[in-house]
Parts: C-alpha cells; structure tokens; sequence
C-alpha cells in the first residue's frame, strides 16, 4: 500500500478542508450525466464527482480523487459498493477519522 499520499476519509461537509488534496468518499448516486456524477454524502449533503466512472454504476459509489477549488471531486478511483450499505456507519468513520482519532488515519 502506498502510504505517501494517503486520502482522508470525508463526506461533503468536510470536503472544504481538503481543496488541492486526495480524498476518498462514499456517495449514493443520484444522477450520472457525462462525466459528472452527482451524489449524497454520508452526511445527506450533495457531493460532485468529475471523471469518467464505470458503468454501470451501483446505487452506492466510493471514490478517490483530488477536492477541487469548486468542492467538487476529480476522481481516479471509482469503486461500486453496491446496492445497499451502512451510510451512518462509514459516516461516523469520516467524523472520528478527522476527529479524535485523526491521529490512527493520517
């Protein structure tokens, strides 16, 4: 595993933290035009993911990629989790990895 450029885990309300860095998020796909795709966070916030994902798309999607200035994620990689998923638990994954446990992910 390649530990010199780790992603932290995020949702969309912590996105802005991360501009010009690697992340890595959980969404549900709610629309997929071209190559943008257009999700809800684990935090029920609005996330945009740009690039170009695999089809078909899952209803849940974890992605890689770059926070963008516009709080939007370039994605490099697309994961399909399938169709159903704990979003409540990888949400509080994202809050305890940038909170009092940061220390254990970065």
């Amino acid at each position: 595993m390649d530990m010199s450029n780790p992603a932290a885990f995020v949702n969309a309300e912590l996105l802005h933290f991360y501009v010009g860095r690697r992340v890595r998020a959980l969404m549900q796909v709610v629309r997929s035009d071209g190559g943008v795709v257009i999700g809800k966070s684990t935090d029920e916030k609005q996330v945009v993911v740009k690039g170009t994902p695999p089809a078909p798309l899952t209803t849940f999607v974890e992605v890689f990629g770059i926070v963008s200035s516009d709080k939007s994620i370039a994605a490099e990689i697309w994961t399909n989790f399938g169709d159903s998923i704990d979003m409540f638990s990888y949400n509080k994954l994202c809050q305890l990895a940038n909170g009092e446990l940061r220390h254990l992910f970065l």
